[in-house]
């Protein structure tokens, strides 16, 4: 096997090229603006639906208060073990307030399971918003050829 700096990394790839990368439970890395213009990067529980991802987060929290500020995010969703697959969607985001809970229940439950979800959700019910981030622009990278039997 070759050293992963010597490997040829396919690009320009489309989303279905991902396999289930994005049904995978894997803590995606949000970035915002702080107001000094420094990016602020927070791990995040995510789903994937409907070309875009949906976030998980308290109204208050510093990244909901940063994107209500500036609008423009970048999220990040990579797997740690061969072949390295990854997408990194930048666009605008928006906040969803309706339906929070029932996406919040689906969002928390691939990490955690259902019952501990449902009183994870409770708990933060009123407090809570979905973040909509659509690709403005899109970069998904695999190393599968390389190690796609690894």
């Amino acid at each position: 096997m070759r050293a992963v700096y010597g490997s040829f990394v396919r690009t320009h790839l489309t989303v279905d090229r991902l396999g289930d990368l994005l049904d995978e439970p894997l803590v995606a890395v949000l970035a915002t603006f702080r107001a000094d213009a420094s990016v602020l990067l927070s791990p995040v529980w995510h789903e994937w639906r409907d070309g875009g991802f949906n976030v998980w987060t308290e109204h208050q929290n510093v990244k909901a208060r940063h994107l209500r500020r500036d609008p423009r995010a970048t999220i990040v969703v990579a797997e740690s073990d061969l072949p390295y697959r990854g997408i990194e969607v930048r666009g605008v985001a928006r906040f969803i307030e309706e339906g929070v809970t029932d996406t919040a229940l689906g969002i928390a439950a691939r990490y955690i399971g259902a019952q501990a979800a449902a009183d994870y959700v409770a708990a933060a019910r009123g407090t809570d918003v979905i973040l909509r981030i659509e690709p403005g622009d899109i970069r998904i990278w695999d190393f599968v050829d390389d190690y796609g039997n690894a």
